[in-house]
């Protein structure tokens, strides 16, 4: 897919990924880390807003627009969604990228699970590990608490770390 390292989190709605996330990138920037993330929006996005300079050309019918001011910079392109390899060939490298949704794509992924909700097919979204409040009636797969946000970066780091090495 991509020359760089990649790694996902999944799960079934509210069961945590964004915040699963938000606290991997905490900790692996504090680690030395330069992490870029996608996140995967099963609905219409739009982070222009009407009115805008950067709206009105789009409306004009732009077909990509650079918004660019100060510390960052956004381009919206108008296009059907694109797959998560083209998403990936655009960003600029990173250490890691970590990827909310694109569940059906084959990076391994760690399954943020709510207690009591079904658990998702590990096999067909390639899940290698498992964090949830509640330790999971199998032990086919690693487990940890969602609140062990270290232990959870120790495991994607030698999990990357061996695939590097198997290559």
């Amino acid at each position: 897919m991509s020359g760089q390292a990649i790694f996902g989190v999944t799960g079934w709605k509210n069961a945590g990924k964004t915040t699963l996330v938000e606290r991997l990138v905490a900790e692996l920037v504090r680690r030395g880390w330069r992490i870029a993330t996608i996140k995967h929006a099963h609905h219409a996005v739009d982070i222009d807003q009407p009115g805008t300079d950067s709206w009105r050309h789009r409306a004009a019918g732009a077909s990509e627009v650079a918004l660019v001011g100060g510390q960052r910079y956004a381009i919206m392109r108008e296009q059907s969604e694109p797959t998560l390899a083209e998403v990936l060939a655009r960003l600029a490298p990173a250490d890691l990228v970590l990827i909310e949704g694109f569940k059906g794509d084959p990076h391994p992924k760690i399954e943020a699970r709510a207690d009591h909700v079904r658990p998702m097919d590990m096999a067909a979204h390639n899940i290698v590990a498992i964090a949830s409040d509640e330790r999971p009636p199998s032990d086919a797969l690693p487990w940890f608490p969602r609140d062990d946000i270290a232990a959870i970066a120790d495991f994607i780091v030698r999990y990357i770390d061996g695939r590097r090495n198997d290559r």
